[in-house]
């Protein structure tokens, strides 16, 4: 079968491009890291891809605020490519800085009752510091396509300084729950929600919430890092963790292959 097509969106300060296109390639994709100026002059390549990724970084140095600057450019420029490349079935994927930028636009986790454009955003950790570590995590029953199968307590790491994750409105809270968005949750060492509490909810985050996915499962972002846990040794305890010892993956590259598997299946490597 013909190895579906990714497109990882780059511009200025990215800095996970490479870790990003190694995880689609280990999952059964190509990738290829195309700048944004590239899209921005010709909205037409999109057409060539069948996934698409916005990776991790400081896009435009986070000035003003992470992500919004990228943010700004899709919404004005590119909104009708990026809705028409969801539209056709195929998913999109944010990690970090990438998830940061999908909710400073209407794409995640998109329009929610009466509400249009932007209904939630992605502010400064209630530590006020940048954090750089592991975290647990509980996969939650959702729609989305990316975490499709993951049912277990699992760990990948953080790295970021605006991960706080807050609705605009209590009915949108309450609806992310209701229409099946929140993906993943912030938890503790049982499998039970962090319930806001630091260290095992890092940035204080709403209902813990570490990843959301729109109404159409396609379109997920995420603060914690899946390309960077790809391989049972990037993980800090792999020596001493025997299980770790025999599984050759990591567990974030099960994010990756959800992904393709479903490209394969409904879209079509080659269309």
């Amino acid at each position: 079968m013909t190895r579906p097509k990714t497109l990882i969106l780059r511009t200025a300060g990215t800095n996970c491009d490479g870790e990003t296109a190694h995880a689609f390639e280990l999952a059964g994709a190509t990738a290829e890291a195309v700048h944004l100026n590239r899209v921005l002059k010709n909205p037409e390549i999109l057409r060539d891809y069948q996934l698409m990724a916005l990776p991790g970084g400081f896009s435009y140095g986070d000035d003003i605020a992470a992500g919004r600057i990228f943010a700004n450019q899709i919404v004005h420029h590119l909104r009708d490519a990026f809705h028409a490349f969801r539209d056709a079935g195929k998913p999109i994927l944010g990690v970090c800085n990438g998830f940061q930028v999908l909710v400073k636009t209407d794409l995640l986790p998109g329009s929610i009752g009466d509400r249009s454009g932007q209904t939630c955003t992605l502010t400064n950790n209630d530590s006020g510091r940048f954090i750089d570590r592991w975290v647990r995590l509980m996969p939650q029953p959702s729609k989305c396509i990316w975490t499709a199968g993951m049912d277990q307590l699992i760990e990948l790491p953080i790295a970021h300084g605006e991960g706080k994750f807050v609705p605009a409105t209590d009915a949108v809270r309450r609806a992310l729950r209701e229409n099946g968005q929140v993906s993943l949750i912030y938890a503790n060492a049982d499998g039970s929600p962090a319930n806001g509490a630091f260290p095992d909810n890092p940035n204080g985050s709403v209902d813990d919430i570490a990843g959301v996915c729109d109404i159409t499962g396609l379109v997920f972002g995420l603060m914690p890092h899946p390309e960077r846990f790809v391989r049972s040794f990037q993980h800090p305890s792999w020596s001493r963790n025997q299980r770790s010892q025999q599984a050759v993956e990591g567990v974030g590259l099960r994010v990756f292959r959800n992904a393709v598997q479903h490209v394969q299946a409904a879209v079509g490597a080659g269309v």
